[in-house]
């Protein structure tokens, strides 16, 4: 059980001596405005980063989602603003439009046989466009929220006492837990992730796993789309989550999902977001430039790839 978890035991403690270093630095840290922010950005990049793990579990990659996060960020200000459509079908239609690229990029990759990366890299910069067009390259936002107050409320509230966009991570992530670790589709998703060929030879439907990964990594990132929105309350289409992909493919190799496939965890990919949010949080309250947050996502996508050839190399 240890050496099976050994990877999600390792991230836990470097989180938890990385919080106890932080919180030595600066008492800041532990404060409740600064722990409730940060759960709520856990939240937020928690629900897609499990979405690039499904997908980097089949051996594929997601490189549009940061884009998608602009355009379905202005679709939803356009909707709900301008169009005065009411919380659920603007929602509804949010998650449908993400669910639809979703298949898109799976149609791609199964029938057309095309590379994930390049399929996701050509979703990057085709909805970044768009978001751009739509929009008029003007930003966006909720205004006053007339009309969709609750929805509003809700999003950006808290749950119990606890922010609702971790409550909503929580909760997806338990859903995911079960249909990855303890379902027939789940089995799958590895099987296809460690050889998609002998996946096939043993009768399983390797086109519509796929496909479901990348419709199911849409939908999650339609809900962080719309967490996202509401959170910063203004969508420039040109900057709006933009390199946000990085974080959760870092996320998830961080978390113990091989970019070869196969491989990956659900704890894994939470407590990797966890680390990611604690090191940002860690170069704000030290006044580190930030324009080294890039480097350290580039620092820690390296070292979990790095770890992930010294544990195969061990296991072989």
């Amino acid at each position: 059980m240890l050496k099976k978890h050994g990877r999600e035991i390792a991230i836990f403690g470097l989180l938890v001596v990385l919080c106890i270093f932080v919180q030595a630095m600066n008492p800041r840290f532990m404060g409740v405005t600064n722990l409730t922010n940060m759960a709520r950005l856990i939240g937020i990049y928690g629900i897609f980063s499990i979405g690039a793990a499904i997908v980097i579990i089949t051996s594929g990659i997601d490189l549009s989602v940061g884009s998608m996060f602009a355009l379905l960020g202005v679709l939803l200000s356009i909707a709900l603003v301008d169009h005065k459509w009411s919380s659920f079908p603007g929602v509804a239609a949010i998650l449908a439009v993400g669910a639809a690229l979703g298949a898109l990029h799976g149609f791609l990759i199964t029938k057309v046989k095309l590379q994930p990366f390049i399929v996701t890299l050509c979703g990057l910069l085709i909805y970044r466009g768009l978001a751009q067009f739509i929009a008029h390259d003007e930003t966006k936002g909720f205004g006053a929220s007339a009309g969709f107050e609750g929805l509003k409320s809700f999003v950006t509230g808290n749950l119990l006492g606890v922010p609702t966009q971790f409550v909503l991570m929580v909760i997806i992530a338990l859903f995911a837990g079960v249909f990855l670790h303890l379902s027939i589709y789940g089995r799958h998703l590895y099987a296809v992730g460690r050889n998609e060929e002998a996946a096939r030879y043993s009768g399983i439907e390797t086109r519509r796993v796929i496909v479901g990964a990348y419709v199911i990594s849409g939908v999650l990132a339609g809900i962080s789309a719309i967490l996202l929105a509401f959170y910063t309350n203004s969508i420039s289409p040109s900057t709006h989550g933009s390199s946000y992909e990085l974080y959760g493919i870092a996320a998830a190799v961080l978390g113990g999902c091989s970019l070869r496939g196969g491989e990956g965890s659900i704890i894994g990919v939470l407590l990797g977001t966890a680390l990611l949010q604690v090191l940002q949080n860690l170069v704000n309250l030290l006044g580190i430039p930030s324009s080294l947050n890039f480097a350290v996502v580039g620092v820690v996508i390296l070292i979990g790839v790095i770890f992930d050839r010294v544990l195969n190399r061990e296991n072989r």
